[in-house]
């Protein structure tokens, strides 16, 4: 059995569409906002929104999408809504005339990305038998990588000649990346869903629990927890560098790009290593070497002297460990699941890591408030390491690979 490597990089194409708009929206939309609030605490506020839509949405869009018939497919016809309303909504966003006109758009943003989200990401297994998912993932996520890298940088030269033209760019590119997947990827005929066996995204949940096998909820928990950590971590890093350790704040953005960075090099290797060794264990290896790396991070400041080159050297071999859990843990959930019910697994691994992106950065920052910045690498290496502890627990899955 063999990945097929061209049509996977065309499919990447859709995860490269969702990652060339947060980035930008991410670092212009505060800056935006800040035109008409004083307030940060109500600026972080709105841009929780999309995460607050994606625990609410993304589950009964990937759900709706499992049991949607149309002659393009079951998950092409919420790109074909999603896409172009996003790229429209994008255009229009540095062009605002008011702040309710700012909010407006921002608001229906976040919502057409929410209609596409799960079922681009759910395209992958639909099409990729399971021993292949940890390779296929690892390829889509370096595309999803390359578009952060490639949007943020050439953005910023764009921006600096006129403010639309990133937003302009991006638009274009999620048009040609639309138009590319509808014209080579052809989803694979799944038989119609009988209203008697449609099972709905709250007897998802249920036979979860009442599974006497509690595997997929362990996993579930484990991905919750080991995003609450990176989420919390990358929402303190840059006070933490500035506030703590005295660095500039462009130090810490150029500390953190190392663990972006080596993610990125390494996503492609960690579904080969994954499909190596299976899933389970390289996730292992993956949460106990980042638990690791966060314990010694938090030692810089506190028992030792704040060294560059050793947070570096540290953030390169986090952004490794980070690669074997990430690219490995969606296909582990989808692999638990029948072809016909891969978007609404889709849908509440999409749930666990959005309601870690909100939560994540309170419990994080409850903690600096409470303690002090110290803490917020060791909090980040708890949140791993219970993420460890629920993966253990895990049966082994006969299909691993």
């Amino acid at each position: 059995m063999k990945l097929d490597v061209k049509k996977t990089f065309l499919l990447g194409l859709g995860f490269f569409s969702v990652s060339l708009v947060w980035p930008l929206y991410n670092v212009y939309v505060p800056i935006f906002l800040r035109d008409f609030l004083d307030s940060q605490f109500q600026i972080n506020a709105i841009m929780t929104l999309d995460n607050i839509l994606a625990v609410f949405m993304i589950p009964v869009i990937a759900t709706l999408s499992d049991s949607t018939q149309t002659r393009f497919g079951r998950r092409m016809p919420y790109l074909m809504v999603g896409i172009p309303v996003s790229a429209l909504m994008f255009i229009l966003l540095p062009n605002y005339t008011g702040f309710w006109n700012l909010i407006l758009i921002i608001t229906i943003l976040n919502f057409a990305m929410a209609i596409f989200r799960a079922p681009t990401v759910a395209l992958m297994p639909d099409i990729t038998p399971p021993p292949l998912r940890s390779k296929a993932n690892g390829i889509i996520n370096f595309m999803g990588g390359l578009a952060s890298v490639f949007v943020l940088m050439g953005g910023s030269f764009l921006y600096r000649a006129n403010r639309n033209y990133p937003f302009l760019f991006t638009a274009l590119l999620m048009g040609i990346a639309l138009f590319l997947l509808l014209k080579y990827i052809k989803e694979p005929a799944i038989g119609e869903i009988s209203k008697e066996d449609r099972i709905s995204l709250k007897d998802s949940v249920k036979s979860i629990v009442e599974n006497h096998d509690k595997s997929i909820a362990y996993i579930l928990f484990a991905i919750f927890f080991w995003f609450v950590g990176y989420q919390g971590l990358e929402a303190t890093f840059s006070n933490y560098c500035v506030q703590f350790l005295g660095l500039d704040v462009s130090d810490a953005s150029f500390i953190l790009s190392f663990f972006a960075l080596a993610f990125l090099a390494s996503a492609i290797p960690a579904g080969f290593i994954g499909t190596k060794l299976g899933k389970k264990r390289t996730i292992l290896i993956g949460l106990i070497g980042d638990t690791s790396v966060f314990v010694l991070l938090a030692t810089i400041g506190t028992l030792f002297p704040f060294n560059k080159l050793i947070m570096i050297a540290l953030m390169l071999i986090g952004g490794f460990f980070w690669s074997l859990i990430n690219i490995n843990s969606y296909p582990m959930v989808v692999e638990r699941t029948t072809e016909e019910y891969i978007g609404t697994y889709t849908g509440l691994y999409y749930f666990a890591s959005s309601l870690a992106a909100i939560s994540g950065p309170l419990i994080v920052g409850a903690f600096v408030d409470l303690i002090g910045f110290g803490s917020a690498f060791i909090i980040t290496a708890l949140a791993y390491f219970t993420a460890f502890l629920f993966i253990t627990r895990t049966k082994h899955y006969q299909a691993e690979g």
